[in-house]
């Protein structure tokens, strides 16, 4: 059931009991140190295109970003589903957050340093074998090979161009993740064969052990791959789910972009600004 709470002019919709933002960003103006602020990217901070190469974020959200990277009090990383190598031209920011890609594989710091986890010979070999079945089935122009993934994508092709090479490609991609030992995910317009041992979750664990459980954390995302990383902020801050219709979520409150997205990051600013 959905609590409604009016304020700044747009409707908070509370879905889990003792968790809203009121508390939040006041828990947030009290804290003397530094913050986190984690943000998917894809039909979070931008709208979905059909040409994912042109998918910048929503009017206003890249000033507010920036805003928060150049007060400094605010650990702003992307996490992200994309390659760490995507994100850069797309959020178009100086300075870079830190950003973390490929569903926690990738890690690139605002410094330029990149890492990645080492992968194993046979998950190697069966991403390549999943790209070729994909190259096979027609599927090029909407296939995304990626270090430690490969996504077909489907979301706003013609269905029946879609059809053409849609199940021939999940067909062999389920046979592949059977032999190899990768994990087949289904995501909003698409699905993705991944190295399994990381997730979402994986990158925000990961940032509050070094940041310390009395953080106050917030996680933004819209799809099933941002539930991992709902369940790992847990106790330590408010996870947030943020699309333009409802979906069952582990969330605790529920955002429509942009203007209620904006409103929750002008409301981080004022916080920020208050400490």
């Amino acid at each position: 059931m959905l609590r409604r709470r009016q304020r700044g002019g747009t409707r908070v919709r509370i879905l889990r009991s003792g968790q809203d933002l009121d508390t939040f960003f006041g828990r947030l103006a009290r804290h003397s140190g530094p913050a986190l602020l984690l943000l998917d990217y894809d039909g979070t901070l931008a709208p979905f295109q059909k040409d994912r190469d042109k998918a910048v974020p929503y009017p206003g959200v890249a000033g507010a970003l920036k805003a928060l990277l150049e007060a400094g009090r605010t650990r702003l990383v992307i996490v992200s589903g994309r390659s760490v190598h995507d994100l850069p031209r797309l959020l178009d920011l100086d300075p870079l957050p830190e950003i973390w890609g490929n569903h926690g594989w990738e890690r690139k710091l605002p410094d330029g340093s990149y890492s990645i986890a080492d992968l194993s010979p046979e998950a190697r070999q069966g991403l390549d074998e999943a790209h070729a079945a994909a190259l096979e089935a027609g599927a090029a122009d909407h296939c995304e090979r990626k270090p430690a993934s490969i996504a077909l994508h489907w979301r706003g092709v013609d269905p029946v161009e879609a059809e053409s090479y849609k199940p021939v490609t999940v067909d062999r991609w389920t046979a592949i993740s059977q032999k190899s030992g990768l994990d087949l995910h289904s995501f909003d317009g698409g699905v993705e064969l991944r190295v399994p041992g990381r997730d979402k979750g994986f990158a925000v664990r990961s940032l509050l052990a070094e940041m310390g459980a009395e953080t106050p954390t917030a996680y933004l995302g819209d799809d099933a791959t941002d539930e991992d990383a709902f369940a790992a902020v847990g106790s330590a801050g408010i996870s947030v789910l943020v699309r333009p219709e409802y979906r069952d979520t582990g969330a605790d409150v529920w955002l429509r972009p942009p203007e209620e997205l904006l409103a929750f990051l002008n409301r981080w600013r004022m916080a920020d600004e208050a400490r």
